[in-house]
């Protein structure tokens, strides 16, 4: 074959291939890992909790498909889900912040970047918290720091452990101070939590920074992460531009945190539920066994001094009465 006739052919199957229809694939039917660029079918990621089959890389989810993955069905009960913010600066910069609420209301349909609620997992009842960053990256504004504390008291009075799923980029600067006093309001509640002797468990996603890192996020009496989360408080650049030096690559992320401390345990998604039920049941508190009266005088302490202390009773005519000791 002469060159010109290869060209000549290989001219012709070009022109084929470009009339030949691309194979339509609908969308959503497939998604691409981020991380490992491998196609995974839909519904197996769905059912696989949006974790690569692949790799294991966590893909973003929304705080309506965590509360899904770990609260038993027909048990959540929303509470404070009417509280929406509103624009006490009256803060504007590309647009007003009161437009901007608005829309990101429409977009997720959420009020703000934060649910609450009370429901079972794996039938152990529990106070949830869970940031949605999809909602102004799960900013922490007066809104989140309200509900969560309010979450917080309630847990409290009733008794119930507190788990919260961190997801933010910190505090809301459309809110100035307003916002930063949140992070105030909610580590005092979770003292108050703590005095109690109930458990809070927070729960760092990818990713957890800013003010929700320097308060209620690090303030958990068991700290778990997610796999390659990135937690910190400020951002890479900024510390290594602070203290003039190369940080290590896998710094802020889960990984890095476990060996140095600041974590105690990092648990894949699909392991979490089960991983929250088995730490719930082992720090429930059950009530004391009542003590009889019988087993006190045959205990061993009955021949100690405070025993033949005198006893005070009440006479049929309701006047105190010294009883003589033995």
């Amino acid at each position: 074959m002469s060159l010109f006739d290869w060209f000549a052919n290989r001219q012709k199957s070009v022109q084929n291939s470009q009339q030949r229809p691309e194979r339509e694939i609908a969308d959503g039917l497939w998604i691409k890992c981020e991380a490992c660029g491998a196609l995974t079918y839909t519904k197996d990621l769905q059912a696989n909790q949006m974790v690569c089959l692949e790799c294991g890389y966590h893909m973003k989810i929304s705080g309506n498909e965590r509360i899904q993955h770990l609260i038993d069905s027909n048990t959540w009960m929303a509470i404070n889900e009417k509280i929406r913010g509103t624009d006490p600066l009256k803060f504007r910069d590309r647009k007003a912040y009161s437009d901007r609420l608005e829309e990101y209301q429409r977009k997720t349909g959420l009020l703000d970047s934060v649910q609450t609620g009370i429901g079972n997992i794996e039938a152990e009842p529990v106070a949830l918290g869970v940031m949605d960053f999809q909602f102004m990256g799960g900013s922490m504004g007066s809104v989140v720091g309200e509900k969560l504390t309010r979450l917080i008291e309630q847990a409290t009075k009733e008794r119930l452990p507190v788990v919260i799923i961190c997801a933010s980029g910190g505090a809301r600067m459309q809110e100035g101070m307003l916002s930063l006093m949140q992070m105030a309001k909610i580590s005092g509640a979770l003292e108050c939590h703590r005095e109690a002797k109930l458990l809070y468990i927070p729960v760092l996603t990818h990713p957890t920074t800013g003010g929700v890192t320097a308060s209620f996020a690090m303030l958990g009496d068991i700290i778990i992460a997610e796999p390659k989360a990135t937690i910190g408080f400020a951002g890479r650049r900024v510390i290594e531009q602070t203290v003039r030096e190369k940080l290590p690559e896998n710094f802020q992320t889960s990984e890095y945190l476990l060996a140095h401390g600041f974590i105690d345990i990092i648990v894949p998604r699909t392991q979490l539920k089960k991983t929250l039920a088995q730490l719930i049941r082992l720090h429930k508190i059950h009530p004391a066994p009542p003590t009889s009266t019988e087993s006190l005088e045959a205990g061993p302490y009955c021949h100690l001094p405070f025993q033949a202390e005198q006893h005070n009773s009440i006479t049929n005519d309701n006047k105190i009465q010294t009883m003589p000791q033995n």
